[in-house]
Parts: structure tokens; C-alpha cells; sequence
């Protein structure tokens, strides 16, 4: 089964996620899922991760340097991707970035890694589409620093992909109030928030600055995301 996995995620559909001309993307821990496409490959200092699931058109592009952009248009059922470069592993970090963000549909422009043990999930958000999470946000309160004021939510996804195989896990967000495309993120100040209300990481695993775009209920999603680290 490893091995099919592994052939697919490099072939992948022509044109659709692509590499710099001779570099050889490198299948990581990024299993979401049997029916999912990943790469996960590192490049001049950068950690470079694209995934997708179910249909639709998702060009993710690892561009050179601290760059990527990505074109999308999600379809109907379970279908989204996730792509961006950052750090492997992540953690307490500021991430300074600039490009360009135009979303229809629900949509995400994140800080987004993963910890492992607890297993969590976590969206630190500067600008989005249509907030249309597929499961239940509570909220667990806001905060504000020299950066913004962010808002704090928590939700469960069960029997989901995740970067150990399908499972039941929390997702932790900050979603900022004011949105913005461009800036410094400072990673660790949301960390040290996000356990102030009881919400506990694990080992970092790998963080990026992320565009995502997916289809909720019968909202699809479309757009373009240019993004460049430092």
C-alpha cells in the first residue's frame, strides 16, 4: 500500500502541484488520508508541503526561494487542499510575509502546523474567504498585541486525515479581527495565549504559511494566492 502511495504522490496529474526542474520532491509523514495527494520536499532552507483531496483543479507551485502561489477551484463533496512553505520542525517563530490573496468561497490564509502528542491541528488566521468550518467552533476567548486582536476558537474533527493516518483530533485557531495579507505573525505569542485558556500543544511537527480553499456543504471555493516568506 506504501509503495502505490508513494507513485502517486510524486506522478500526481500532470501540471497540477509542480516542482523546480530537477528537484525531486520527498514523501514526508504527510499521510491524509488513502485518498488524498501529498508532497512534502524541502528546498533552500524552506519546507515545501501540497495536499489535496476529492475533486476539483488545485495548481499549487513551489516557486524558488521563500516563495509559492497556487490557483484553485474546489468541487462538490469532499474536496480542499492545503499548500504553503515554512519549517520543519515548527514552533516559536516570527513570520514575516507579503504576496497577494483573492479568495471566493470558504478560504484560508494561515499560519498552519501540526504537534504531535497531544496531536493537534492548529490555524493561526490573517485573512480568509467565507468562514464556513466543517465542524463547530467555540470560542475560548480574544486577545490583542501589537500585532491584532485575534479571537480563539476550538473544534474536534473525527475520523479525519491527520500527519499519523485518520483520527480523532483538536483543531486550535486564531483568527485575527481585522484581516490582512502581509506582515509578521509572531507564532510563539499565540502559543503562550492559546495555553493561558487550557489548550495544551504537543511536539511541534512542520508549520507553514498556508493558503487553503475547500468545499463546504454546497459552497465551493475559487481563487489565487502569491506568497512570499521574510
Amino acid at each position: 500500500m506504501l509503495s502505490s502511495f508513494v507513485l502517486a504522490a510524486v506522478t500526481l496529474i500532470p501540471g497540477v502541484f509542480t516542482a523546480p526542474s530537477g528537484f525531486l520532491p520527498q514523501l514526508g509523514d504527510f499521510f491524509h488520508g488513502s485518498k488524498s495527494n501529498a508532497i512534502q520536499a524541502r528546498q533552500g532552507g524552506y519546507f515545501w508541503s501540497s495536499w489535496s483531496e476529492g475533486g476539483g483543479t488545485f495548481r499549487c507551485n513551489n516557486g524558488g526561494g521563500s516563495s509559492y502561489s497556487v490557483t484553485w477551484q474546489s468541487s462538490g463533496g469532499s474536496s480542499g487542499f492545503v499548500c504553503g512553505k515554512g519549517w520543519s520542525p515548527g514552533g516559536n517563530r516570527a513570520v514575516k510575509y507579503s504576496g497577494t490573496y483573492e479568495p471566493n468561497g470558504p478560504s484560508y490564509l494561515a499560519v498552519y502546523g501540526w504537534t504531535r502528542n497531544p496531536l493537534i491541528e492548529y490555524y493561526i488566521m490573517d485573512a480568509h474567504g467565507d468562514l464556513l468550518p466543517n465542524e463547530p467552533w467555540t470560542e475560548k476567548g480574544n486577545f490583542t498585541f501589537e500585532e491584532g486582536t485575534y479571537t480563539v476558537y476550538t473544534s474536534t474533527r473525527v475520523n479525519k486525515p491527520s500527519i499519523i493516518g485518520t483520527t480523532t483530533f483538536q483543531q486550535y485557531w486564531s483568527v485575527r479581527t481585522e484581516q490582512r495579507v502581509g506582515g509578521t505573525i509572531t507564532t510563539g505569542k499565540h502559543f503562550d495565549e492559546w495555553a493561558k485558556l487550557g489548550l495544551r500543544l504537543g511536539g511541534h511537527d512542520y508549520m507553514i504559511l498556508a493558503t487553503e480553499g475547500y468545499t463546504s456543504g454546497s459552497h465551493t471555493s475559487n481563487g489565487t494566492s502569491s506568497i512570499t516568506l521574510g
